[in-house]
């Protein structure tokens, strides 16, 4: 806990049994597989759902937790065809944006994906295997089996054997960061919340989990701050600004003792700089002003919801 005195993680790799419920949902039935093709219809009725919920029309989702999406509203009224998605397939979609659950206790595993994340299913879905980060993790680390098949997997004794101290080194999910504090540790995380790899809701969680066991928010905040980003990919990309600066944020937050209370975030299409946005301590967002072009940082104010 004292190597480091400011730690910057970005879209950390928790309860990433994640691509195994996607690949359940997607791939192991061959009726409910989801074509890459159609992944921008679904996406596109997500954001005609919740992008304006912020008040701004802008092809992002501000806050995909208040987004309640059911992609029934795309089921074909007759034979499949590219423009919408048969039975099979919406409850495919649907198991998309629901959290994995133990099918013994019905207890929540790792939290779901959000509406938005839709352009990224093909890091989980697109087959005939689930990603192979995680797929490799389960086949040669939890079950030593190079011929491990994922179709045989339970959500009760595989998550079960998976969280064994011998095989939870993608588990890091302890909240108490006492010592780190104790020190004076500064952790900058970031997470977008298009990211397909990693679910943001987990990260999301986690950082609850420290606040809740660090004392709450006011005695946390000059230790942990957490910052979700609009349209962003897995650790950068996206249809959001996704470029900021990490390394200068942090340091000085810990050499100066300057809390980050926001950070400008770009995009940029063809090599230029089409739109800033500012990123917002969670639980605040970004709220535009009423004034100027949605596109540039300075028209928005970070606000609490």
């Amino acid at each position: 806990p004292a190597d480091f005195d400011g730690i910057i993680a970005g879209a950390p790799a928790n309860r990433t049994a994640l691509a195994l419920w996607a690949a359940f949902a997607l791939l192991k039935n061959s009726e409910s597989y989801i074509p890459p093709t159609k992944y921008p219809l679904v996406h596109q009725a997500a954001l005609d759902a919740c992008d304006a919920l912020d008040g701004v029309k802008d092809g992002l989702i501000e806050d995909p937790t208040r987004c309640h999406f059911d992609p029934r509203v795309l089921l074909c009224k007759g034979a499949d065809g590219p423009s919408c998605l048969t039975a099979p397939q919406v409850e495919a979609a649907r198991k998309m944006y629901a959290p994995g659950r133990n099918p013994r206790t019905g207890a929540e595993l790792f939290a779901a994906l959000v509406p938005g994340t839709e352009l990224g299913w093909g890091v989980l879905g697109s087959g005939p295997d689930p990603s192979a980060n995680i797929f490799d993790h389960f086949k040669y680390v939890v079950y030593k089996d190079p011929s491990w098949d994922w179709r045989t997997f339970d959500f009760d004794t595989g998550i079960a054997r998976a969280e064994q101290p011998d095989n939870a080194v993608m588990n890091a999910t302890d909240p108490n960061l006492s010592a780190f504090f104790a020190h004076n540790g500064k952790l900058l995380l970031y997470h977008g919340w298009s990211d397909t790899n990693v679910a943001t809701l987990n990260t999301l969680k986690y950082y609850k989990s420290v606040v809740d066991t660090m004392g709450g928010a006011a005695k946390t905040m000059d230790h942990i701050r957490l910052f979700l980003e609009p349209g962003m990919g897995h650790c950068g990309g996206g249809e959001g600004p996704n470029v900021f600066d990490k390394v200068g944020t942090l340091e000085r937050w810990v050499e100066q003792g300057k809390a980050p209370e926001k950070i400008v975030a770009s995009h940029s299409k063809d090599g230029k700089v089409d739109r800033t946005r500012p990123l917002c301590p969670y639980p605040e967002v970004a709220r535009y002003k009423g004034t100027g072009t949605i596109d540039d940082a300075a028209n928005f104010a970070c606000q609490s919801p």
